[in-house]
């Protein structure tokens, strides 16, 4: 019977995405603070700061592009639930990944969704605040924690699609 598989493969790879995670998380938490706290956005709700970028605080209580975002406090359990078992199953991965790339990309996802968790239990909803607008179109608002978890997917992504060939016999 062959001995079984430690669920941690490459303890570096796992260690920079916990770093990246932790520092991801660090740095939106202070960002919201400050353009709450600071900047008094939750009074101000607007500052322009250039033609094509506001500072606009906007409270997300959904998903994505604020889908599901007339819920009350019920659903607002339901998707921290949902926030913790998706987090669970990224630890795993990440504890499992075998590519740097892999351990940035999760990184970046955990401390995101962290970050928006916290949130979630703090104010009962997302703070969002990044508007940016050109030529007519207005980007939905969004904090660097929605950053990090697009740019966390992307990676995983590249790292799906450029794995090194492995020879099967």
């Amino acid at each position: 019977m062959p001995a079984p598989r430690s669920l941690l493969r490459h303890p570096h790879i796992a260690r920079l995405g916990a770093i990246v995670a932790l520092a991801t998380l660090v740095l939106d938490q202070l960002l919201k603070w400050w353009v709450f706290e600071v900047l008094d956005l939750q009074r101000l709700i607007r500052i322009e700061v250039t033609s094509f970028f506001n500072l606009t605080l906007v409270w997300n209580r959904g998903i994505t592009f604020g889908l599901f975002n007339e819920g009350g406090p019920e659903q607002q359990l339901v998707l921290g639930g949902v926030v913790l078992a998706i987090g669970a199953l990224l630890v795993v991965w990440l504890l499992r990944a075998d590519t740097r790339r892999a351990g940035l990309g999760l990184g970046l996802v955990l401390g995101g969704a962290i970050g928006n968790l916290i949130d979630r239990w703090r104010f009962h909803a997302v703070m969002d605040f990044l508007d940016f607008h050109a030529f007519g179109w207005h980007y939905w608002a969004f904090n660097l924690a929605d950053a990090a978890i697009v740019c966390g997917v992307g990676l995983l992504m590249l790292d799906a699609l450029f794995q090194p060939q492995t020879s099967s016999k």
